[in-house]
């Protein structure tokens, strides 16, 4: 028996939204069945948003900032309730830690791991209350009008923010979103992917549990219609997107007609370009383990993985070698390496990918199928074509799967070439034994994070990317520029206080 059914997802109100600091009923019966990924059976089911709720959630938010209290505290004091939420997530990490591989497919361990950095970014932001330039003093230009002499440079939240979460690493991207809005001054909608709600409504039990004034945070399921509903809304000063280049495209374009804030981290096709010193064994491992995170489905995911010509071959035995051996199975198994993809229509688009590389003339070397082993659940072999050419459609479109393009460069010129020859530029990293080649070579990669030796991102830094991989940046210092509007104000002289 699968170990992913011992226990059901501990949701308060699955039934219900959390609007203006309450439980509120849904106006329709309409519902969301959740499907567990590896059992295929239904996990637990959610009310579906429709326009009267979406409609009630932004105004909630929009009555909290205009009236509420929230916009007005200093940041020491909301710093106060992010670090409420930090404690109070800690206690519930476990909980999650048991959803969120049956929304996803994320292996248990990884979910362990990872969820431990969802506390620190609550904390990172609240810090950033006494140490961030809120307000500085400038001196203004000179100017013949009399008076004016005193300026301040004022940074104040953009206003109501609407954050559309995926449904691959939900609560992390909450969180992502909502610690540095919630520090500037902002009240948020979040709108949790049909596919994976439960990060959603554990946020909202804990925003009841720590008293955050209502309508601060707003919690919502919607499918694609009643979403759009939030980015055209002129009641949302902001938007913050996660997902597809293509959902992306089109959010720009409608916050573009009403001249709205958006951040949008979009998708990637990220190359690891190994040049010719480097250790092609120790490559092969790292590359192979990093896509069994989330089973591929990583934006940032080095999938195209550029080697020097006259040694294609030997990297994409050894790579081959290594992707192969990966142990695939259920998520709960602490043996388990990869688990299955979040969705069978995730299953069906990957394998759609597969025949497509096949028919185009790439060479599969591993995988491409279904575990043998495996009965049920979306699962799909750790898979590896070898005589990629970057013009075929495995090495343009991202797959969100465990499928590996290796592709032949003539030299470390043509290698650069290749891996800035997409339309995305998210990731990327260089495989050398010499640093300074890495910087020299990583320089030139059109990317928003270019790690070393590895794939490498860290969000407590910043996280985003070049052309159509997104716009602004997530995490770090950076995370928090985009919820903040830049505001000169030109004094007579000093305020009393």
């Amino acid at each position: 028996m699968s170990l992913a059914n011992e226990v059901t997802a501990p949701l308060r109100h699955p039934d219900r939204f959390f609007i203006g600091g309450e439980w509120v009923e849904p106006s329709s019966t309409s519902s969301i069945d959740v499907i567990d990924s590896d059992s295929e059976e239904l996990f637990f089911r959610v009310a579906e948003a429709q326009a009267p709720d979406m409609d009630r959630a932004i105004g909630a938010a929009k009555q909290a900032f205009d009236r509420g209290p929230w916009p007005r505290l200093s940041h020491e004091e909301r710093a106060g309730y992010l670090r409420a939420m930090a404690d109070a997530l800690e206690r519930r990490g476990e909980e999650y830690n048991n959803i969120w591989p049956r929304e996803s497919g994320v292996v248990q361990s990884t979910a362990r791991f990872m969820s431990q950095d969802n506390p620190k970014a609550f904390r990172f932001y609240a810090d950033l209350a006494t140490t961030y330039p809120f307000e500085q003093v400038v001196t203004p230009s000179p100017s013949p009008v009399p008076g004016g002499e005193y300026g301040l440079l004022v940074r104040e939240p953009v206003g109501v923010v609407g954050a559309i979460i995926p449904w691959n690493g939900p609560l992390m991207l909450i969180v992502g979103k909502i610690a540095p809005a919630l520090l500037a001054g902002c009240t948020v909608i979040v709108k949790v992917s049909p596919e994976a709600p439960a990060a959603g409504y554990l946020i909202a039990e804990i925003a009841e549990e720590v008293g955050l004034p209502p309508g601060v945070v707003n919690v919502v399921t919607a499918d694609r219609e009643v979403s759009e509903l939030l980015v055209r809304d002129p009641r949302v000063d902001k938007i913050s997107f996660t997902g597809s280049t293509a959902a992306g495209r089109k959010i720009g374009a409608i916050c573009g007609e009403r001249i709205a804030r958006c951040t949008l981290e979009l998708g990637g096709k990220s190359a690891a370009v190994i040049l010719d010193d480097a250790d092609f064994a120790a490559a092969a491992a790292a590359l192979a383990g990093a896509e069994c995170m989330l089973s591929g489905q990583v934006c940032a995911s080095l999938t195209r993985i550029v080697v020097p010509r006259n040694r294609h071959d030997e990297f994409a035995d050894a790579l081959a070698s290594a992707f192969s051996s990966v142990r695939v199975g259920d998520p709960f198994d602490a043996s388990t390496q990869m688990g299955p993809l979040a969705m069978e229509r995730q299953r069906d688009r990957v394998e759609g990918y597969i025949a497509k590389g096949i028919e185009e003339g790439a060479r599969l070397i591993t995988g491409g199928g279904r575990p043998a082993h495996l009965d049920r659940g979306y699962y799909i072999e750790p898979t590896v074509f070898a005589g990629v050419d970057n013009n075929h459609t495995i090495a343009r479109e991202e797959i969100f799967g465990p499928v590996l393009s290796v592709i032949p460069a003539d030299d470390e010129e043509h290698a650069i070439d290749i891996a800035n020859d997409t339309i995305y530029g998210l990731n990327a990293s260089v495989f050398t034994t010499d640093s300074a080649r890495a910087r020299q070579v990583g320089g030139r990669l059109r990317s928003g994070t270019v790690g070393h030796n590895n794939m490498r991102i860290d969000f407590g830094i910043a996280f985003g990317g070049y052309k159509q991989s997104g716009i602004g940046r997530e995490g770090g210092r950076e995370g928090l520029l985009p919820y903040l509007e830049t505001k000169t104000m030109l004094l007579d002289q000093a305020p009393s206080a």
